[in-house]
């Protein structure tokens, strides 16, 4: 069973064996210098009025007292000097920490006894320097996005409302020029919409914690009926959705994030594919566990935005008025998603082709029949 105790560091463990060696060395050396003495002393014609004679005399009267006292100045002597290497070592590490909440960019340097304790203090300031400049960015593409999502609601909020003051002010116009304008107010709202729900997605974001609630469910059953629920939309992208997987892909999972995975990808693949052309999703299932590729053709992305599609609020193209991607959280919580089921996201590209790639690693999983998630 693994202990519960702090481990020990190097430097304690180093003046701990120190300590003990000075106190072993200091008794033995005592006792050897004691007997020495004692040696000499009975070597030596001593004079009774001799004053060292009656102090020696005094000493061996009072043998275990003499020893005893000696034994405590000694011990006293090396605790003294051993308290003040770990003390200025505390003022060491009090003036590293000093230095580090003033943000100095010298690196700490420690005495060379504490190389482990500055080597881990370096690596906390530039883990915390790392992270702080890591949420700067993300804080400051959550406050862009808002801003642009902001100037988006007011334009589609705009229009909407022109064409309602439109209907009615004239409540003779045709029919046809009636419905037309109908169209064009509800295409708006249904924007407004979406802009509203992206606005949703940030709060909801930020503020929820992952719970799985796992269950036996078969993939290839739930990626179908992602698709087919797909079909409209790829159907206005003059896209298709072409499924290569296995018969049954049981797993234990929570469907109901794990399916929104899935729509995450594909409605990326929709929003940055190639008219014309396929989403081609893949599937295999061994002893390692799942593995899932949708593949789409579309402009290859180059590598230094490939690392960044996964970050918060980042957004491939950020283009204003085409209509297309959302607040940039879709590839973010779908990795999110992932990793809460042990699993991972990597994203490729090259040859104008785009390809992300799903692992959810094998686990005990209920046994038994899987079955498809419930439909909304």
């Amino acid at each position: 069973m693994k202990s519960d105790a702090p481990r020990r560091s190097r430097v304690s463990r180093r003046l701990m064996i120190e300590y003990l060696v000075a106190m072993i060395v200091f008794v033995a050396a005592f006792f050897i210098a004691l007997f020495v003495g004692w040696e000499v002393c009975r070597a030596i014609v001593w004079q009774p009025n001799n004053p060292i004679y009656q102090l020696l005399t005094w000493a061996r009267d009072n043998g275990p007292l003499v020893v005893a006292a000696g034994l405590l100045t000694g011990w006293l002597v090396i605790t003294y000097l051993f308290l003040r290497r770990p003390l200025k070592f505390l003022d060491d590490v009090v003036e590293a920490a000093q230095q580090m909440a003033a943000r100095s960019d010298t690196a700490i340097a420690l005495p060379a006894a504490m190389h482990e304790v500055e080597a881990q203090l370096n690596l906390v300031r530039e883990q915390s320097r790392r992270a702080e400049l890591e949420a700067r960015e993300a804080d400051r593409r959550k406050n862009d996005l808002l801003v642009y999502l902001a100037h988006d609601l007011k334009t589609p909020l705009t229009s909407v409302i022109g064409y309602l003051n439109l209907l009615n002010d004239e409540p003779d116009i045709s029919p046809a020029l009636r419905a037309r304008y109908t169209g064009i107010a509800l295409d708006k709202a249904l924007r407004l919409e979406d802009l509203l729900n992206e606005f949703f997605e940030i709060t909801r974001f930020n503020l929820s914690h992952l719970e799985l609630e796992t269950r036996a469910v078969d993939l290839t059953r739930m990626l179908e009926q992602v698709a087919d629920e797909f079909a409209p939309v790829l159907s206005e992208r003059e896209m298709r959705c072409e499924l290569r997987l296995p018969e049954r892909m049981p797993y234990a999972c929570d469907p109901d994030k794990l399916a929104r995975v899935f729509d995450n990808l594909l409605r990326n693949a929709c929003n940055y594919g190639v008219p014309g052309t396929a989403v081609e999703i893949d599937g295999r299932s061994d002893e390692s566990g799942v593995e899932l590729t949708f593949s789409n053709s579309g402009r290859t992305i180059p590598p230094e935005k490939l690392e960044r599609l996964f970050d918060r609020f980042y957004r491939l193209d950020s283009a204003r008025g085409t209509g297309a991607g959302g607040a940039g959280l879709g590839l973010a919580i779908a990795r999110e998603i992932a990793e809460a089921h042990g699993g991972t996201i990597t994203a490729e590209s090259a040859d104008n082709r785009v390809v992300f790639r799903v692992h959810l690693p094998a686990h005990s999983a209920p046994s038994g029949q899987g079955c498809a998630p419930e439909e909304e």
